[in-house]
């Protein structure tokens, strides 16, 4: 990633990832193409940090979460409810389509509710599917500690689960 060509190739690649990354962590709609763009600069002025032995995405996460920190202390954070933002699939049914876009506004929901610690952990693990070793180093913590954060928030996701279907009747 030395060169000006090879960070715009870079940027074009991965802004969906960095966007869906900012979503999953909380960054009201209003604000993802500002705060994506954000992410994107300081990995641009970074670019020289960068491991290029190690996986990009994982390195990239690291800098939108702390972006998603510095961003959450200004007074640009609100509790605005998290929406889903990318076009729909023309190519499914309308339930499936529906029952898709509600699982997801879930997830999003239920993630919401998990410390940003924990967060930061199960996104890059359950849902980036990133090796925890690179979850680890992404994050500068220990193994076992991302370890131990992906255990708690998996815990935690699963008392939400069970919340959800007591409220539904689903016992």
């Amino acid at each position: 990633m030395s060169t000006e060509a090879d960070f715009a190739t870079i940027y074009e690649r991965e802004f969906s990832y960095v966007w869906r990354t900012l979503q999953r962590l909380g960054v009201p709609r209003r604000d993802l193409e500002d705060v994506a763009h954000d992410v994107l600069v300081v990995a641009y002025r970074r670019r020289g940090d960068y491991d290029v032995s190690r996986p990009l995405r994982p390195w990239l996460f690291g800098i939108a979460l702390r972006v998603v920190l510095e961003y959450r202390r200004g007074a640009h954070f609100s509790d605005e409810p998290l929406q889903r933002q990318d076009p729909p699939d023309l190519s499914r049914g309308a339930e499936e389509q529906l029952a898709a876009d509600q699982g997801r506004r879930l997830v999003i929901e239920m993630l919401s509710r998990l410390d940003t610690d924990k967060r930061a952990v199960i996104i890059l693990h359950d849902l980036d599917g990133e090796a925890m070793p690179q979850v680890a180093l992404a994050l500068g913590i220990p193994l076992n500690t991302a370890y131990s954060r992906l255990r708690l928030a998996r815990a935690d996701l699963a008392a939400e689960i069970r919340r959800l279907r007591v409220r539904r009747g689903e016992t």
